[in-house]
């Protein structure tokens, strides 16, 4: 495995930080991941971020076919001239058109993302179970651990429910600052995401379900009749939590998401003032 301190005097600059670059360095590491995401021959798979190409290696030495997406265009270059069996695509991952790119599938994502918009990049997958199986994912680890946060869990926020409505997540690998080159002030984790083929939500209307999920985590140390009170009016609430068989004063971060899917059919048709 090619070290990124060798490559980065290869292409003769230095990790741009603002696109939130760290080169993954640790050949364990780049293993556990490739050997987790089960890719193999006539795999697809999705890189977003794809830096030096140092994840990409172990990608294509598995004989997977990997698309890779990278907004840096002298990495882009680099990557073109070192490892020209990816097919690459010069773009923003957070506004590409992944439909556009990505023909064919299921695909699997195999990616350490920009510290930046990793965050942004996991939902806009999540919301696209037809055309992805599974993300397996580098990000800082308050991300990752928010991402996978049960009931109860005091980092459980709506990006944890909206992630368990569409997929199974857990962290996979716990990844530390010296595993980069620079090494981050921050730890990391690689977080599995096996996307649901439907959401999880009983009978609730998508959209009102997510909309109830903001809503409920808008004050997340307050009560869930306050945040929705905040929402739909008090009146509303009350009764949408009555219907529900929902303690009033509960916090959002207890609720399960059968719970917060049963307070979604409840409220699916409340006037909003």
């Amino acid at each position: 495995m090619s070290h990124p301190s060798t490559l980065l005097k290869m292409l003769e600059q230095r990790a741009k930080k603002r696109f939130g670059q760290h080169f993954l360095a640790s050949p364990g590491v780049v293993r556990n991941i490739v050997l987790i995401s089960e890719v193999g021959p006539g795999s697809k798979v999705l890189e977003i971020g794809p830096g030096l190409g140092v994840l990409t290696e172990a990608l294509l030495a598995a004989q997977s076919e990997v698309t890779a997406v990278e907004l840096d265009r002298d990495m882009a270059a680099f990557i073109r001239d070192r490892l020209p069996a990816v097919n690459l695509v010069e773009a923003d991952g957070a506004s590409v058109d992944l439909r556009s790119i990505l023909p064919g599938g299921p695909w699997r994502c195999v990616a350490n993302l920009p510290y930046n918009a990793g965050t942004r990049m996991i939902t806009r997958m999540l919301e696209a179970p037809d055309l992805f199986d599974r993300l397996l994912v580098m990000v800082q680890r308050e991300v990752a651990e928010r991402l996978v946060a049960p009931p109860g869990d005091r980092k459980r926020g709506s990006l944890s429910v909206f992630t368990e409505a569409r997929a199974e997540a857990r962290i996979a690998i716990r990844v530390p600052p010296g595993a980069f080159h620079p090494p981050p002030k921050v730890h990391s984790a690689v977080v599995e995401l096996r996307l649901r083929p439907a959401l999880a939500i009983g009978q609730a209307d998508p959209v009102v379900f997510d909309r109830v999920v903001r809503d409920l985590f808008v004050q997340p140390r307050k009560t869930i009749r306050n945040n929705l009170s905040q929402a739909v009016g008090r009146t509303v609430a009350d009764e949408a939590l009555a219907v529900s068989g929902l303690d009033p004063v509960r916090r959002p971060a207890t609720l399960t998401l059968t719970e917060i899917s049963v307070l979604a059919e409840a409220l699916g048709s409340a006037p909003r003032p």
